[in-house]
Parts: structure tokens; C-alpha cells; sequence
């Protein structure tokens, strides 16, 4: 999701991203440092629980070993305030233009619409499936069909699509477009 405003661009990462769409999150990042500040994390929001939130954030064993769990509890959270995670992460920080990775759920996209009105770009990442088995993932019943990984799969219109299939060229001719598009709104 890209908020555009008026002087650089902040990343805002989530709490995980879908394994096998990832690596355009990573990609968009590092590539953001050319506009503006660096990436900034989403705190942790589950500090209560113990769990190494670094080693959450990757594609790891660890993650999915607690995966349905932390899907359960951002679900508790959202249904008592549907802009709990949202908050978290632009809370304290004013930015003319916010690259919010992984967003997941149509409740997160209609905050920030909320919020940050007619300014909002909607992006989607995309992998075949093929990719994302090449990537190590494997369809967990349960998890992977869960709202957490295919809320927006329906009822959301995207301003971008973003397919992340392998092939570099692709993926920075793409992510140029989006850049493109920022800068012309700083």
C-alpha cells in the first residue's frame, strides 16, 4: 500500500509476509533507500508472548511453528480494534509517502483509506504457485487459507500488481514504475 504525500518514503513492514511473495517486500525496500529513509518496523507488537520477533519476520521453521497461533491473537486483537496493528505502525511518525507492506486484511485497507484518503495506492505482489514452492512454501490447510493470507484475494481493486515470479528484470522494471509514480507525487 502507497500513501503519497510530500517529501520521502517510509517502508513500514508487518508482522510476516506470505512465504514465496516476500522477496518483492525485500526488493521494494531496499530499493526505497534511493528516495528516502530507511525501513521502519512495525514494533513488536506481541511483546507479551516471548517469542524472538526478529525470527518472525522471516520464512523460517520458527515462524511457522507459531504461525496459527499469532494468526489467533492478531485476530482477537483486530476484533476489538480493527486499526490496532495500523496504528502501530505510524504511530509518532509523520510521512508524506508510506510503502506499507503486507497488508492483509480489508479492514487495514479501509484504515488507511480512512486515514490517508484519495492518497492511498493499493499494491499487490503476486507468485505463481510454482514460485512459491520453489520458495519452500507448502499450503497448510488452516493457515494459508485463512483471512491472514487471502483477505484481499477478493472485493479489493489494486492500483499496482507487482508479480514477483523470479525473474529480476521484471521485478525492477516494476518496482521503477512504482518509484516512478512516488517520486512524481513528492
Amino acid at each position: 500500500m502507497v500513501c503519497p504525500g510530500r517529501a520521502h518514503v517510509r517502508c513500514a513492514a508487518g508482522v510476516s509476509e506470505p512465504h514465496g511473495r516476500a522477496p518483492a517486500a525485500g526488493a521494494a525496500a531496499e530499493r526505497q533507500e534511493e528516495v528516502g529513509q530507511g525501513l521502519r518496523g512495525g514494533g513488536n507488537p506481541e511483546p507479551e508472548h516471548g517469542l524472538d520477533f526478529q525470527r518472525l519476520l522471516d520464512a523460517s521453521d520458527y515462524k511457522e511453528t507459531y504461525r496459527k497461533d499469532m494468526i489467533r491473537w492478531g485476530e482477537e486483537k483486530r476484533n476489538t480494534d480493527p486499526g490496532f496493528f495500523c496504528r502501530i505502525v505510524v504511530e509518532g511518525v509523520t510521512q508524506p509517502v508510506w510503502v506499507v507492506s503486507d497488508t492483509r486484511r480489508l479492514s487495514d485497507v479501509e484504515w488507511f483509506q480512512d486515514v490517508y484518503g484519495a492518497a492511498v495506492q493499493l499494491v499487490r505482489v503476486v507468485a505463481t504457485e510454482e514460485t512459491r514452492k520453489r520458495r519452500n512454501w507448502v499450503f497448510i490447510v488452516g493457515v494459508d487459507n485463512a483471512e491472514s493470507e487471502c483477505g484481499l484475494d477478493q472485493g479489493v481493486t489494486f492500483d499496482w500488481v507487482i508479480t514477483n515470479d523470479g525473474d529480476e528484470l521484471s521485478l525492477d522494471s516494476q518496482l521503477e514504475k512504482l518509484l516512478h509514480f512516488i517520486y512524481s507525487k513528492l
